[in-house]
């Protein structure tokens, strides 16, 4: 017995320990303090464990370490586009676009994020048509070919993929891999042989160092991205998998938005992907010439790509969101598999609705995480009661990233409309100004609604009380999930 107590004790000491450092050296959100709290105090035996894994916080640190000189070129460019920005001698393509001048500046100062305009964007919202056009792009690589994706499956989708990357390996093109190791976790050691047997190049996001001990385990790459030559960039919600292809019969049809891009735009994902590589590898690609060719895009859509991650304090795409959101005078249409908004986001989605502005959020009708799920009803009910409209996705499952507003400027990427994305994975998002695009996927939107059901704020009320309280317990969690 005397054994048992003095376990108990250390743990809760050890809680106590952690709680003041959660309190007064990390710093965190308020909301991600509390949830942090319950989790030490409610849960002594294996609170402290958690916190250890995945309490972590990366804003502090500099992960990316880069030689100045390398960006002595890239900083010369952003430093013009920046005083041209503020003296706004900008020329804007599409004259609407005029009136986001500010959100433009913030993304460039905030980001890093340049701003062109002559991007080409084809539009996938079903897995074949973007995998057969990746598949294309990959077979008819000439120099290299960069992969970055969360999820990767041993199935006969990944296994069609890494062939096609092994066959160009063996004619010379430089094959590099990127897979988040936490996201992948379920591949096999040997799935990659036969591509680094080739020459290919293959590497793991923040891999465990100890067997089944991983202390970043909450921080994830959730990038989706494909580079082929420096020219054709890849971004969006698809990940590696016949789920979506629509053949998983647990989810049936898989409804997701992914952009092909061609155009200068794609230099920015380049640079983001060399910086994830390097921080992965050993075999370091450099931010040399050779991997951003000169292009000229045959389009005029003007773009900025924006990274966010747990290793800044800033986070990058969800101010991007709200700077969209506050410029609204008409319309917002917004995508998302999950919906755990903190209050900046509620809020600014609220005060829009009760403004005249018509605020349209679309979530699957199914969950596929049952305790996100949860959290995510729990604040649908809010948007109702300031006048949004909700509806519910029936055809198969809702995995888009797209907010639409006025018809005139959208963001397609990589960021679920959580705090877990916003905060704790690497993300990455393309912030479309361009009305024709924009337009496009406004009309995709309302395509989708004709497959949906509305979620009234009368059914909202009536839902079951059992239902009810787990969306309590699991808003509770919500800043950590």
């Amino acid at each position: 017995m005397g054994m048992l107590q003095n376990t108990v004790i250390i743990l809760y000491v050890l809680n106590i320990f952690l709680a003041g450092t959660v309190i007064f050296l990390e710093r965190r959100n308020v909301a991600a303090t509390w949830a942090w709290l319950l989790v030490l105090f409610f849960l002594p035996s294996v609170g402290f464990i958690l916190y250890l894994i995945i309490g972590q916080n990366l804003s502090r640190r500099k992960i990316y370490k880069i030689r100045v000189d390398r960006l002595k070129h890239v900083q010369d460019i952003l430093q013009n586009q920046f005083q041209l920005m503020e003296q706004r001698k900008i020329e804007f393509k599409d004259p609407a676009i005029t009136e986001y001048h500010n959100m433009i500046f913030m993304n460039l100062v905030g980001s890093s994020a340049l701003y062109t305009q002559d991007n080409g964007v084809e539009i996938f919202t079903d897995g074949n048509s973007k995998f057969d056009s990746l598949l294309q792009a990959i077979e008819e690589a000439e120099d290299h070919i960069h992969l970055l994706y969360f999820i990767v499956r041993n199935d006969t989708l990944g296994k069609r993929l890494t062939q096609a990357l092994t066959k160009k390996a063996r004619e010379g093109v430089k094959v590099r891999f990127l897979y988040d190791h936490v996201g992948s976790r379920a591949l096999p050691t040997r799935f990659f042989q036969e591509l680094t047997a080739a020459g290919g190049q293959v590497a793991a996001f923040f891999p465990s160092r100890i067997p089944l001990l991983n202390l970043r385990l909450n921080y994830r790459n959730h990038r989706k991205l494909a580079i082929i030559d420096g020219r054709y960039g890849y971004i969006g919600g698809f990940n590696i998998g016949d789920e979506y292809l629509g053949l998983a019969e647990r989810f049936g049809a898989w409804r997701d938005t992914h952009l092909k891009l061609e155009g200068s735009a794609v230099q920015q994902i380049q640079v983001q992907f060399i910086l994830d590589w390097n921080l992965s590898s050993t075999a370091e690609i450099p931010l040399d010439f050779n991997y951003f060719p000169m292009v000229t895009g045959s389009g005029s859509v003007g773009m900025q790509i924006v990274s966010s991650g747990p290793d800044s304090e800033w986070e990058q795409i969800k101010n991007g969101y709200l700077k969209m959101i506050y410029a609204a005078k008409e319309s917002i249409y917004l995508q998302t598999p999950y919906f755990i908004p903190d209050e900046s986001l509620l809020t600014a989605l609220k005060l829009a609705a009760v403004s005249g502005v018509d605020v349209k959020v679309m979530m699957p009708s199914s969950p596929d995480h049952k305790l996100v799920y949860w959290a995510s009803s729990s604040y649908l009910g809010e948007l109702l009661e300031s006048g949004a409209q909700v509806f519910l996705y029936n055809k198969g499952f809702l995995h888009a990233k797209t907010i639409v507003v006025d018809g005139t400027l959208a963001s397609v990427g990589t960021s679920n409309i959580d705090i877990r994305s916003f905060r704790l994975n690497f993300e990455m998002n393309a912030f479309v100004y361009d009305t024709e695009t924009s337009t496009r996927l406004k009309r995709i939107f309302e395509q989708d609604i004709q497959v949906s059901t509305e979620l009234t704020l009368e059914g909202y009320l009536n839902r079951p009380l059992l239902l009810k309280f787990k969306e309590s317990l699991a808003r509770l969690l919500s800043p950590i999930l």
